[in-house]
């Protein structure tokens, strides 16, 4: 990685190795940690928010529209997926870039990481907005195929602005200043909510557009943030002593191809993940619509619970990265093992809450009605017995993250695809349609398969720690 004569921002900080014993080191690390990744984690709760505003008006519709929007929001994530792993190559890129304190370099990865979003926008898009043959020759049902078709029709034109806004994210967490995208986040909690009431159901004179009311307010949202985020990284201080618009119209073939070796790999892992809550949500099509809705809100719970450890895991990576571009192998240990019990402790805490407040958080999704009663009491039970896959995705998630802190994206590609896919998917469907578990097989499959993935991919973060702590020493 080049250096270069530029001043740093007076207000970046650089940590220097510390030489404290390790009871020290880990509070420090801790506090580090826990600083860095609480605006993280109030941005994603904040994101949660509105994507659980969405479903529950979606909700007051009818189950029906709450399946669509399931099947919806699957064949969206499937394809956003890919184009937002890629884009996390910016933060370890940056963030060793900040530790070397090259500002050239993070700001051509940033530079790069726009173009990408704007090139994956495109099919991506296309993707979408053919979503309802896709659902249909996956056997769905054809009036739930045209219903999701709806809501896409209206997110797919937020695709664009979504992944920019992601990668100037991903640029400000990298240098330890995240706090601008959380303000951003908090501002259109409320534009989103009024959006989604005003369109889904048609106040102040509007039409009523239902589920493409919702997929556009979630556009103008997008469009929102992304403008309001620029605005920020090229005007405020420290962002604009990096100058990231400086040259914008450059490609840097170097740094794109760094971008793709790391981002690949940890995009295709994110989809092995995706992919198979996706197929779980075909599995639970093909068994009932109630099926399908109480799938839909665990699957809705497990991405709130997992708001919280995947902001950890956005921090492991940072001060992992952080690390690696000072040279302190010891300090990329600390930065993993610290990530992972402050990650731990979240999840069980918050896994202990979903279960006693089951009930109630299926009436939240559902209201109070007689035809809702069946899967309210289905989701009560599938969060119940989902308890075990809250846990070990967020430990996967986290190791996941440090191991992207040390470039280290192909194997755990490898990994995740074996215990997503060989055991977890093949568990579901033999456990579902096969031995006649229905639901319930299906999420013992996808908890088996997400402990597998947690516990290859802890291994293989402290084999590599280790290496380099060794390294170190010589």
């Amino acid at each position: 990685m080049r250096r270069i004569a530029e001043t740093p921002p007076a207000s970046s900080s650089r940590e220097k190795p510390t030489k404290s014993a390790s009871g020290c080191q880990f509070a420090v690390e801790l506090s580090e940690t826990a600083k860095l990744a609480l605006p993280m984690v109030l941005t994603q709760l904040g994101q949660i928010v509105m994507m659980t505003t969405d479903l529950v008006f979606i909700g007051r519709i009818g189950s029906e529209t709450v399946a669509a929007a399931a099947l919806a929001s699957r064949v969206y994530l499937v394809s956003f997926t890919f184009g937002a792993g890629l884009l996390s190559a910016i933060v370890p890129l940056v963030a060793q870039a900040f530790g070397t304190n090259d500002l050239a370099m993070a700001r051509c990865a940033l530079r790069m990481g726009l173009w990408t979003s704007l090139l994956l926008s495109l099919p991506i898009m296309a993707f979408a907005l053919g979503g309802e043959h896709v659902l249909l020759a996956f056997g769905q049902a054809p009036k739930l195929a045209f219903l999701a078709q709806q809501y896409l029709i209206g997110v797919a034109w937020g695709v664009g602005p979504a992944l920019s806004f992601l990668a100037i994210r991903s640029f400000m967490s990298a240098v330890n200043r995240p706090e601008p995208v959380l303000w951003i986040t908090l501002g259109a909690i409320p534009t989103n909510a009024l959006l989604v009431y005003l369109l889904v159901f048609g106040k102040l004179g509007l039409p009523s557009l239902e589920l493409f009311g919702a997929g556009l307010a979630t556009t103008i949202v997008n469009c929102g943030t992304c403008l309001a985020s620029l605005w920020f990284a090229a005007t405020r201080h420290p962002f604009r002593d990096y100058r990231i618009l400086a040259q914008i119209w450059r490609f840097d073939w170097r740094v794109m191809r760094q971008l793709i070796a790391i981002g690949t790999p940890s995009s295709l892992s994110s989809l092995t993940g995706y992919g198979i809550i996706s197929v779980a949500a075909l599995l639970a099509g093909a068994i009932s619509t109630n099926a399908l809705a109480a799938h839909q809100i665990a699957v809705q719970v497990s991405a709130i619970l997992l708001m919280i450890p995947f902001s950890i895991s956005m921090a492991a990576t940072v001060r992992v990265g952080h690390a690696v571009g000072r040279g302190d192998g010891t300090g990329v240990k600390w930065a993993g093992v610290v990530a992972l019990v402050l990650g731990v402790l979240v999840a069980v805490t918050l896994t202990v809450f979903v279960i006693v407040a089951r009930f109630e958080i299926a009436e939240l999704f559902l209201g109070k009605s007689d035809d809702a009663e069946a899967t309210m009491r289905l989701t009560a039970r599938l969060l119940l017995m989902g308890g075990v896959f809250f846990i070990t995705d967020a430990v996967a998630t986290i190791a996941a993250g440090s191991l992207r802190g040390l470039g280290d994206t192909r194997v755990p590609f490898v990994l995740s695809t074996v215990a997503y896919w060989l055991v977890g998917f093949s568990l579901s469907y033999v456990l579902s349609l096969k031995i006649g578990l229905a639901l319930i097989g299906i999420w013992i499959g996808l908890s088996i398969g997400s402990t597998v993935d947690a516990g290859l991919l802890v291994l293989r973060f402290q084999l590599l720690a280790s290496r380099r702590v060794l390294q170190g020493r010589c």
